[in-house]
């Protein structure tokens, strides 16, 4: 997965923002459209795209930015199969990445899926 560096959008231009206010206030219905397709978004999902555009009606600057899934050694070791020591001897070898909060080690659960994956394909 590569990662996306944060996306800065500048604010609204003062008629479009005050478009955007009313829209906003006069429902809550929120329809996104991909490729001219309409999707219902997960309510959370949807919360956060109607605040975005609540922030640049109200003319703010806005950037978007993706915040990676953390897991703990405990919960990395259960998605994987493994014991926990198993676990860290793969951090302290280098072969999945670890960041630190204080002493605490945790897994981004993309690079466990995707160890979870190499080791499948090595046995078929």
């Amino acid at each position: 997965m590569t990662a996306r560096p944060p996306r800065t959008a500048a604010a609204l231009p003062p008629d479009q923002a005050s478009r955007l206010r009313s829209a906003l206030t006069e429902s809550a219905d929120v329809t996104v459209f991909v490729n001219g397709t309409a999707h219902r978004l997960p309510d959370e999902t949807r919360d956060a795209v109607v605040d975005l555009l609540a922030r640049l009606a109200d003319g703010d600057t806005a950037e978007v930015s993706s915040v990676a899934e953390l897991l703990t050694t405990s919960q990395a070791a259960d998605l994987a199969g493994i014991s926990n020591s198993y676990l860290r001897k793969l951090t302290d070898a280098g072969t999945l990445a670890v960041e630190y909060r204080g002493s605490h080690r945790r897994i981004r659960r993309v690079d466990v899926e995707h160890w979870i994956s190499t080791q499948i394909s090595r046995r078929q």
